[in-house]
């Protein structure tokens, strides 16, 4: 079994290393440099996406029923040409 403990353990001297470091500096950089980028993108929050991808789901929902509607509706249309 995977010991979380011991894990948490080696991040939490990892990341004191780290801040104790000039290495904290440049990632503070690093990260304020990677924000300005990503703002000037024209992206979606994870938010914005999962409503999306709801909101087309529920669409494809729709047109599968309508499909469903349209194609009984042919067959009953064919059937009343014949008679």
């Amino acid at each position: 079994m995977f010991d979380s403990r011991a894990l948490d353990e080696f991040l939490r001297k990892v990341n004191s290393m780290v801040s104790n470091s000039p290495v904290a500096g440049m990632e503070k950089n690093a990260r304020a440099m990677m924000m300005g980028f990503f703002s000037n993108m024209d992206l979606v929050t994870r938010e914005e996406f999962d409503a999306q991808a709801a909101v087309l789901a529920s669409t494809r929902q729709r047109l599968y029923a309508l499909e469903q509607r349209l194609r009984v509706l042919e067959e009953q249309g064919q059937g009343a040409e014949v008679v």
